[in-house]
């Protein structure tokens, strides 16, 4: 049984607009804004082999790395190698988008950081499980527990900034990150906080992870040519490709924003969610799930679909998620009628992280007004009512941008965002 469709909803007239006044990235595309979106906008793969030894017998041999880390000196190397690489990601991510806006001090009461993750410290766990395996309990680290939370990059988060309000992580998979960016509006907009930090992390390319995604049969094998193996949307798709990073934003009321002299990247203007209730890793192939989340966001931003001028879409590459999406897709704004883009084609699929650093994506896009091609798509699979944006960036009207993320389980996050 299908679920049924939100009924419109109107926004509160005396509602506060949403800003967003710093971005900040790591990512395999790069750990600057300038240089992900290079990566992103001219579509080059950042797929590679994973020459691990441990990965000689596994079906999946590829992925995207995050490399060449940047030094930060509010997390020093000491404290660094005491971080799972997830949290380590969150941490860099989420200090650079607080620069990037000019490091707003609210009252330490009115923060809040909102972090998306699906499975938390997957390194660290697999790591110190072998040791057990191999060495018994004894060699187990005491800090385990401590570095493999899935709350442990809000906790480190909080803890840099000093921000000791509502300090919140959220696990929807897949679109772990967007949901925190929406529930991170929530919190201003009901005025129990004044500046949010809010975005997603992940890093799960362990031989475990990769193992079990390969038997899953939800990952792409082309192990012989990484770069060309994510491939969106494509008729010749076999499965995503995993990558790793975060991305966070820097939210706050307009007003507030304004009176400080901030200098915002985009308004946050909507934001929807719903639950498949249907099957725990494939959606339901009419889209059902997708067009209820993408419609609740639409009202949520008081849009219509003929306002929206690019899609960035959850894009996995996947047969089934790719089919369900372009069905969501064309029952919202019609067949081939809006301009359509997966960055997973460059990026990966950065699972917990994807929805956040998706979106910065979705509003580079917006404020360019180019909408960067999918990497790898050549032909669109039959029978997928999509205007796919590939082979060249393609400039795109002006107007506002809608972000899809769909996880395992029946979860689904869309976020809209306006230009100011």
């Amino acid at each position: 049984m299908a679920p049924q469709q939100p009924q419109p909803q109107h926004r509160p007239r005396h509602r506060a607009e949403i800003a967003v006044t710093g971005i900040g990235v790591i990512s395999p595309a790069g750990h600057t804004l300038a240089d992900f979106w290079h990566t992103v906008s001219t579509a080059r793969s950042t797929a590679t082999a994973l020459t691990d030894p441990e990965l000689a017998r596994h079906k999946v041999r590829l992925g995207c790395r995050v490399t060449d880390l940047p030094d930060n000196a509010l997390v020093p190397a000491k404290d660094a190698r005491r971080l799972d690489p997830f949290a380590h990601y969150a941490t860099l991510a989420a200090l650079a988008a607080h620069t990037d806006a000019g490091s707003p001090q609210p009252d330490a009461g009115r923060s809040a950081v909102v972090v998306g993750n699906a499975v938390g410290g997957r390194t660290t766990s697999d790591r110190e499980s072998l040791l057990y395996a191999g060495h018994g309990p004894l060699r187990v680290s005491p800090l385990m527990p401590l570095v493999t939370m899935p709350n442990a990059a809000a906790a480190q988060i909080a803890m840099r900034l000093a921000w000791t309000g509502t300090a919140l992580t959220i696990a929807t998979t897949c679109a772990s990150g967007a949901d925190a960016i929406g529930h991170g509006a929530l919190l201003l907009q009901s005025h129990r906080a004044d500046v949010v930090i809010a975005g997603g992390c992940e890093a799960t390319l362990t031989p475990v992870t990769l193992a079990a995604f390969g038997n899953l049969g939800a990952h792409s094998q082309r192990n012989g040519e990484p770069a060309r193996a994510s491939r969106p949307f494509d008729t010749d798709r076999d499965g995503f490709v995993m990558g790793e990073g975060a991305g966070f934003l820097v939210l706050e009321r307009l007003a507030d924003a304004r009176a400080r002299r901030a200098r915002p990247y985009a308004l946050l203007a909507g934001y929807g969610s719903s639950a498949d209730a249907y099957h725990l890793s494939n959606p339901r192939p009419d889209g059902a799930g997708a067009v209820a989340a993408m419609r609740a966001a639409l009202a949520d931003a008081a849009l219509a679909p003929a306002d929206i001028a690019h899609v960035n879409a959850h894009g996995t590459a996947t047969v089934h998620n790719d089919r369900a999406e372009a069905a969501a897709l064309a029952a919202v704004f019609g067949p081939h009628a809006v301009p359509v883009t997966s960055t997973k084609g460059a990026i990966g699929h950065l699972i917990g992280a994807a929805g956040a650093v998706e979106l910065i994506a979705a509003i580079q896009a917006m404020n360019t007004r180019l909408a960067p091609p999918t990497a790898n798509h050549e032909n669109t699979e039959e029978g997928l009512d999509l205007d796919v944006v590939h082979t060249a960036p393609r400039p795109i009207r002006p107007g506002a941008a809608l972000s899809n993320s769909f996880g395992f389980g029946g979860h689904n996050s869309t976020l809209v965002v306006t230009p100011l």
